[in-house]
């Protein structure tokens, strides 16, 4: 028996319960890893509130995300052995590899020796945030050193990854905020420049930072009415990408912007690059060399334990972080 966290409805985070579960022996494919530490995401608090592109069946695990120690392997699986240490890239099924709990079985295609230099709390970190961000600015964007990036979200984890992934190629990043009071995190978390989007006008202060050219690339989880001076904000021949809808007010078709900049407005999703065998290869080797090198490092805001679940969830939601939450498995 290994103590698992499930949902038997959908709710609030009061619906995440810490049981003892028989966990099975990994599929041909998979491999079963003690879980060490793992990485709290949104689409996790979505899925638990009926809010996710994937029904669950109860009582239902979820997860994306987690670092350990192979306990077993599939009959099909060469590639890992019992003790190694590894991290996971997110499956597409939140549910059927769950990583909330002491022991996950999870698909070998995504795992990762991740380096030694790092701990089990910034490996469970990683992945999902850089994976992200780097398929959208260096595999599609191909983002280089002129040019500049507006990274709205910033705080999350996946914003200041996507700083750190800039920062790599030489570019200038600028991070969006609601108000001023994360300004200096920001900043030291790796933006060029911030904008307090409800204190500043953003277009104005793009066109200054950028002497009037604007941002070749935005990356966006938001939407919302922020649409308009996103696209405003952009150089002509930019590309938008939107791979979120955090905000619950309709999005606007800035039609004439686009069409005036020759914009492009792509609908972008982690998925587009783990479900390539290539795409996927591509970035476990810059991540992995980012975190080795220590030019990619996890800003983590808080750790919990596991037997803590719900408070960790409820501050995730409560949006007073910077950077990633992390639950420990003793």
């Amino acid at each position: 028996m290994a103590r698992i966290v499930r949902i038997h409805e959908y709710g609030d985070a009061s619906v995440l319960k810490l049981e003892d579960v028989d966990v099975p022996q990994p599929a041909a494919d998979e491999v079963q890893i003690a879980v060490r530490a793992i990485g709290l995401n949104r689409a996790e608090v979505m899925f638990r509130n009926h809010a996710y592109l994937q029904e669950a069946v109860f009582p239902s695990r979820l997860g994306y995300e987690a670092s350990g120690v192979v306990s077993a392997v599939g009959s099909s699986v060469t590639e890992f052995a019992h003790g190694d240490v590894v991290s996971l890239i997110p499956p597409n099924d939140i549910a059927r590899w769950g990583t909330y709990g002491e022991v996950a079985n999870v698909p070998a295609r995504h795992l990762v020796k991740h380096p030694a230099s790092i701990s089990f709390e910034a490996a469970a970190a990683s992945w999902m945030q850089y994976v992200t961000a780097w398929g959208a600015l260096i595999d599609q964007a191909k983002l280089s050193k002129d040019d500049v990036v507006i990274v709205t979200a910033a705080s999350s984890s996946v914003g200041l990854a996507a700083f750190q992934i800039a920062r790599i190629v030489g570019a200038t990043v600028i991070a969006t905020s609601r108000t001023s009071a994360k300004r200096q995190a920001l900043l030291d978390a790796g933006a060029h420049y911030v904008v307090a989007t409800e204190e500043e006008d953003l277009v104005a202060r793009v066109m200054e930072i950028t002497a009037g050219k604007g941002a070749r690339v935005v990356f966006d989880p938001v939407g919302g009415p922020a649409f308009e001076p996103l696209t405003a904000s952009m150089a002509r021949g930019g590309i938008l990408f939107e791979y979120g809808a955090l905000s619950s007010e309709p999005t606007p078709f800035p039609l004439f912007t686009v069409l005036g900049k020759s914009l492009t407005l792509k609908g972008y999703l982690y998925n587009e690059v783990v479900s390539d065998d290539a795409t996927l290869e591509r970035a476990k080797a810059f991540i992995s060399a980012g975190l080795a090198s220590g030019q990619l490092n996890p800003v983590i805001a808080k750790t919990f334990p596991l037997e803590q679940i719900q408070q960790a969830t409820r501050f995730l939601e409560s949006n007073q972080q910077v950077g990633k939450v992390v639950v420990t498995v003793a």
